[in-house]
């Protein structure tokens, strides 16, 4: 903290132009001053201001530390005024998007426990299967599944997403089961048809550090993996789905895995947010609320080996 209140009295001198004039507005003698400023320049190797006989100015290692170290000691200051305000300084609203089905499945059980571990907290959902722009929507977080498109947000991944392969018992036993990824050409296959275009080439580990390829084509298509879902479940063919959306349907027999010993790359479940200094205390307790649960469980697995079977 002495470096950042260095840094503080740094930019106060720049802008009072004298050190006397900013060791008065901060209530320190002029000698206590000249010896941080003089400490500062020494820890950072640089000298960071030209004395002349009418006005202190910045040197270009000063101009650069002025600069970007401005921001730093505004937010500092800002996020320990908001701290001192709110005791634990884990407080606001806080605005998060998912996909409807995985919000009311994994997100929304968790959020009494959430409330309650931080009263001050009031939470906003949006559950949606559109891709929303976090910035002009004015959401503090989205939870996302699978490839990340956006280089402009932060992410941090909470848990793996696990997909595979299934179809209900009765399309198996009308149609018989698929060997290898290759059969699947000669097999009813339900496609999602997202922002991305038709997911139709379902992608498999060879076991040789390489991939097989299978374009698929089948009766239904959709834009959510809900509607493949319920046709996979009325026998009209095979959905690549994450193990969250359907481990119920597979605990229970309604489904059940193809090829798998074939298995499908490995994705994430990520927290998505905007570009920030800062990370709302309300954010980052979110996030870490998650990643603690999911780090356990992830979304869909528990119990889930034996139903794959």
């Amino acid at each position: 903290m002495d470096r950042i209140a260095d840094i503080g009295l740094f930019l106060r001198v720049l802008d009072q132009g004298s050190i006397s004039a900013a060791a008065r507005s901060l209530d320190i003698s002029v000698a206590v001053a000249s010896q941080r400023l003089q400490r500062l320049e020494r820890d950072l190797g640089v000298r960071l201001l030209h004395r002349t006989t009418r006005r202190l100015h910045a040197t270009p290692e000063g101009a650069v530390l002025a600069e970007q170290g401005r921001a730093l000691v505004e937010d500092l200051e800002a996020l320990s005024g908001a701290l001192r305000q709110s005791g634990t300084g884990i407080t606001g609203t806080l605005r998060v998007t998912t996909s409807a089905s995985f919000g009311r499945q994994y997100v929304s059980p968790l959020l009494t426990a959430f409330l309650r571990r931080y009263p001050g907290v009031n939470v906003s959902i949006n559950l949606t299967d559109h891709v929303l722009d976090l910035v002009s929507s004015g959401f503090d977080l989205a939870i996302r599944i699978g490839a990340l498109e956006d280089s402009t947000l932060v992410a941090r991944k909470l848990a793996d997403n696990q997909r595979l392969l299934c179809a209900s018992p009765d399309y198996l036993r009308e149609h018989g089961w698929p060997l290898a990824p290759q059969d699947l050409a000669r097999h009813q296959c339900l496609v999602l048809v997202g922002a991305q275009g038709r997911s139709d080439v379902w992608r498999f580990d060879d076991g040789k550090g390489g991939e097989i390829a299978v374009r698929v084509r089948g009766r239904v298509e959709a834009n959510t993996g809900e509607l493949l879902a319920d046709a996979a479940l009325a026998g009209f063919g095979i959905a690549m789905h994450s193990t969250w959306h359907v481990c119920d349907d597979l605990r229970a027999g309604r489904l059940v895995q193809v090829l798998p010993d074939h298995p499908i790359a490995v994705t994430g479940i990520y927290a998505v947010m905007p570009q920030r200094r800062l990370v709302p205390p309300r954010v980052r307790a979110f996030v870490d609320f998650l990643a603690e649960h999911w780090s356990v469980t992830p979304p869909g697995m528990s119990d889930l080996g034996s139903a794959r079977t």
